[in-house]
């Protein structure tokens, strides 16, 4: 039984399998984020949610990292797994875990010593500064077992096992939510108990993720110095493009979230608030940027350009369809989020504005979550790097300010909301073009080897021995000896497969068949 099973079957079935497990076990981790929301919303007192919503974004800072990491072992192991090289995959498999926890134990002391900072830098202040820092103070420490989580996630789906990828996180996600109103209720730690059970739900979606690399698959090889060295320039080609382009998403949030900071606590809650509802509405299209790299990984692997197009296409489909229907029900339950919620005055607003507007534009998001996957895994990582980066510069920072003038917090919104969409719609074009011109590359390469092989076939017969006399009649015909061809001489690496067998074609008429004319004309008589 081959590894590479999305090489073969219908490419949406893969999708929509994928993505699916994949946004059960997102959306559970997602909803219990939620849920932190919703208790610490009962306890009544506002600046709680507006805390988490500053240190929600830096956790995503982080997340992002981990996020960049895990997208080098899903497109790395997938396609070792499309040609074929098992052992290969599970030599990546270790040495990114590794990667991982070196760049992960970097950032995580980097990101604790100095919380205070970037959580006033975002505009946090006063109690809501405070009880912000001591939610990260707990957080931050369990990043790098989280990214090494992710990371293995992320092999599980490249070898097609969504179901288990799914299990670890909605593992997590169960954790999180049993203890979480033990902490925060019952023991009365409030925001520091809800910290607790984040960190103990990380555990649980490790140790998950572990059982299946290590005892199921059996993914994780011995480790030895010269394999890791070997690999390691791989790995960052794509893992350091991979999380500048994931910074990228939380530097535009935190200029967002800057920019909000400054129309007071009450319109932050409101925000927090849609951060919590977007990715627990919209799971399934975070699962499918996921989903989709291991089946495009497999199939470019195996050199399957037309399943490499269609899965694409077949991604697209899929986010339009799920954003509108899903907006659609955001629209029908705004009254019920605002009061599930506690909501008052202008978080209100915010809310009420991302139900009935900004939802829909989230399928200009899920353009650019595809064609990250897919630059990805067609080798073009820094396109993804590119795209995020203009996205969350030129196509957020001058749209944000210009929404802030007109409009406050609502034209800050739509602004960001605005400047998704010419990005989603360039970047999914371009991935469009990526894979014409990967289909044109295996095409030459299937035509140069189909020629070489007939090349092969001619200069095999390189040499005929002389024939001293044949008599024919009453002629004697010499049959000259004919020189060796070599094919190294004739084929110029600088010129196009087109030119280089024309070439060979000349001189083989040259040396070869003139040759014999000529040897003949000069022996046809005694």
């Amino acid at each position: 039984m081959t590894d590479a099973k999305f090489t073969q079957g219908s490419t949406l079935s893969h999708i929509i399998y994928m993505s699916s497990t994949g946004a059960i076990g997102l959306t559970c981790l997602f909803l219990v984020d939620l849920l932190d929301l919703f208790y610490l919303s009962l306890l009544g007192e506002q600046h709680l949610a507006a805390a988490v919503g500053y240190a929600g974004t830096v956790a995503f800072f982080t997340t992002s990292i981990s996020i960049g990491l895990s997208i080098s072992m899903g497109a790395l192991v997938s396609k070792a797994l499309g040609q074929g090289k098992r052992e290969s995959a599970r030599s990546y498999v270790t040495n990114i875990s590794i990667v991982t926890i070196f760049v992960s134990l970097i950032i995580m002391l980097l990101t604790w010593f100095n919380i205070e900072y970037l959580l006033a830098l975002l505009g946090a202040k006063g109690e809501t500064l405070r009880l912000g820092t001591v939610y990260l103070q707990i957080l931050v420490p369990s990043m790098p077992l989280m990214s090494v989580a992710m990371a293995l996630g992320a092999s599980l789906r490249a070898v097609g096992d969504g179901k288990l990828s799914m299990l670890s996180t909605i593992g997590g996600g169960i954790v999180n939510a049993i203890l979480d109103p033990i902490f925060i209720f019952t023991l009365s730690m409030g925001i520091e108990g809800a910290a607790i059970a984040s960190v103990l739900s990380r555990c649980a979606v490790f140790a998950l993720a572990f059982y299946g690399v290590y005892s199921k698959h059996k993914l994780l090889s011995s480790w030895y110095i010269d394999s890791f060295k070997a690999q390691l320039p791989f790995i960052m080609a794509i893992a350091l493009p991979a999380m500048l382009t994931n910074i990228a998403t939380p530097i535009g949030n935190a200029f967002v979230t800057r920019s909000i900071a400054e129309f007071g606590d009450s319109f932050m809650a409101g925000y927090a608030t849609i951060n919590r509802i977007l990715p627990v509405a919209f799971g399934m299209i975070f699962a499918l940027s996921g989903a989709i790299g291991p089946i495009l990984g497999q199939n470019y692997g195996a050199k399957l350009i037309p399943r490499v197009r269609q899965s694409l296409k077949d991604a697209l489909w899929f986010c339009c369809g799920y954003v509108v229907v899903v907006s659609l029900l955001l629209f029908l339950i705004e009254d019920y989020l605002i009061s599930a919620f506690n909501l008052t005055g202008d978080a209100v607003e915010v809310v009420t504005l991302f139900c009935r507007l900004l939802a829909f534009t989230f399928i200009f998001n899920g353009m650019m979550f595809i064609a990250n996957a897919s630059f990805n895994n067609l080798g073009k990582p820094k396109y993804s790097t590119w795209f995020n980066m203009g996205k969350a510069t030129l196509g957020t920072i001058p749209f944000v300010l210009v929404g802030a003038e007109i409009a406050g917090v609502k034209g800050i919104l739509i602004g960001q909301a605005v400047g998704s969409v010419f990005f989603g719609i360039a970047s999914i074009m371009l991935a469009f073009k990526l894979i014409k011109q990967k289909e044109c590359e295996t095409d030459r390469d299937k035509e140069f080897a189909n020629k070489l092989t007939k090349v092969t076939e001619v200069t095999e017969v390189t040499k005929v021995t002389e024939v001293t006399e044949v008599t024919n009649g009453t002629e004697i015909i010499r049959v000259a000896e004919m020189p060796e061809i070599a094919t190294t001489s004739t084929v110029n690496a600088l010129s196009s497969e087109c030119s280089q067998f024309g070439m060979y074609n000349e001189e083989y008429d040259s040396k070869g068949s003139n040759l014999l004319l000529a040897d003949n004309d000069n022996n046809a008589k005694p």
